[in-house]
């Protein structure tokens, strides 16, 4: 072998060359950009604000004062040691009992078959790890949060098949970007002549980055589906109580009876209803014994600190502080702070999907795009951050349309009016350029149209915001 070969060998395994050479998606670019030069009023007004990450940064005050409570002090001997690598027994039973409420379980929930891993990340890089061989797919309707991309790829080696949701309301539908049964039997049907085994159905609800919940009555039908293809349904319900309007959220573990308890997954965390991304904690709730197994060898390396899961219980044992305090206060301020985004882009003419839940707006950019095109739109999501703002493109999201974006608006006051303005520069900077309609194109996995959505579903107008943030002082926007 020549010096040149071994140069060129990097001594990694098939599956180490797999991983090292998987790309950063879109999401993961932005937020590095963002860290490179983050926003600070006192010390860098001119960097860049970010309204890509979805991060509840509400609540921060609530919190803070109830981890100053004398409960949150406490430290023994036996968090500090090794514990059950599915999560500390008196944590599991915390949340099992807090989920039997708030999720309004038929039936008391098992604390055995909960399993603590650190973020839902990991519980979906564990669960397509034990579900899936490499190359086996995964149904998701399309658009969705497309880090499930890297988490189900690097370990289980999953690949997504995308099940496209349009804009445009046909004969058959109600609403923009609605999944129907029959759009989930193609997507299969599609995977299986091109010989892809499809192991699971994906679902997100509340949905990201589209913000709708699904009714209860679609999300039976979707576990009869995937009963009668023998697929396993993995529910993300990260955002299961961030939800501000008026639709009802049904959970998964609410419902009376499942089709196959066994292959019915469902996750949750800390990061986004609690305003904790930073403490990573996510939660599997799983009935099949085997996957519970299988998850628990891989649990060991993906292990919760002991102090943190204690200081997690006095969270969920305060149902006083929950009720009365943190889930209304959160929900008033989530509601208020989308107002005064969407109506501050109602005012430059930018259509928003209605929403329920989440802690973003999904925005139409299309009349901005030079092309109805890809290479338009990250033209655009580039001209956007020229202005030191940070939202996520909807190619980052797999959507099949060019010229959506997702906003985040869980932030406080003065930084949502510094991204509407910041918008609006960047607007202004746009009708100063000369005008050049492109066709549409097909571009990579993605297609689009040229079909404006119907303004039936589209936010025109909101309630004005003004309540809820006494704890945040408005400072004059930059």
């Amino acid at each position: 072998m020549t010096d040149g070969d071994e140069a060129a060998d990097p001594g990694l395994s098939a599956r180490g060359v797999r991983i090292a050479g998987t790309a950063k998606g879109l999401l993961d670019k932005g937020f590095d950009m963002y860290i490179g030069n983050p926003f600070d009023a006192d010390h860098n007004p001119q960097g860049i604000l970010n309204f890509g990450t979805s991060e509840n940064k509400l609540c921060f005050d609530l919190i803070q004062e109830r981890l100053g409570k004398p409960d949150m002090n406490y430290l023994e001997p036996h968090l500090l040691q090794y514990s059950d690598a599915q999560g500390i027994k008196s944590f599991r039973e915390e949340i099992a009992k807090f989920l039997t409420t708030y999720a309004k379980a038929p039936t008391v929930l098992d604390p055995d078959h909960i399993i603590v891993l650190n973020g839902c990340c990991a519980v979906f890089a564990t669960l397509s790890t034990v579900l899936c061989d490499p190359g086996d797919g995964y149904l998701i309707p399309a658009p969705y949060y497309g880090g499930i991309n890297s988490k189900t790829w690097l370990y289980g080696g999953m690949q997504p098949i995308h099940v496209p949701l349009f804009s445009e309301v046909t004969s058959e539908e109600s609403q923009p970007f609605q999944l129907t049964i029959e759009k989930l039997e193609t997507a299969h049907q599609r995977a299986m002549e091109q010989g892809i085994r499809v192991r699971a159905l994906i679902l997100i609800n509340p949905h990201n980055p589209l913000g709708d919940i699904y009714p209860a009555q679609l999300l039976k039908e979707c576990l009869d589906f995937a009963h009668r293809h023998k697929l396993h349904v993995i529910m993300d319900e990260i955002y299961m109580f961030s939800v501000y309007g008026d639709t009802t959220f049904t959970s998964i573990l609410s419902l009376e009876s499942l089709p196959d308890p066994d292959r019915t997954h469902f996750m949750w965390g800390f990061s986004k209803d609690f305003g904790m991304c930073g403490i990573r904690v996510g939660v599997l709730y799983t009935r099949n014994r085997e996957i519970r197994k299988a998850v628990n060898q891989l649990a060991v390396f993906h292990g919760c600190p002991g102090p943190v899961q204690h200081v997690l219980s006095q969270f969920l044992h305060d149902r006083e502080w929950l009720d009365n305090v943190f889930f209304p206060m959160n929900k008033r301020r989530l509601k208020e702070a989308k107002n005064i985004l969407v109506d501050g882009l109602t005012e430059m003419g930018i259509p928003v999907l209605k929403s329920s839940g989440g802690l973003y707006v999904w925005a139409d950019f299309r009349k901005f795009l030079m092309s109805q095109t890809f290479e338009a739109e990250m033209d655009l999501w580039w001209k956007i951050l020229d202005e030191k703002l940070l939202i996520s493109p909807g190619k980052a999201f797999c959507c099949y349309e060019p010229g959506w974006f997702r906003l985040v608006f869980s932030d406080s006051i003065d930084k949502i009016y510094l991204c509407i303005q910041r918008l609006q520069q960047m607007i202004h900077r746009k009708m100063d350029e000369p005008t050049s309609v492109g066709s549409s194109s097909k571009e990579n996995e993605c297609t689009e149209s040229d079909d404006e959505p119907s303004a039936n579903y589209i936010n025109t107008s909101v309630d004005n915001a003004s309540e809820g943030y006494s704890h945040l002082k408005k400072i004059a926007v930059f």
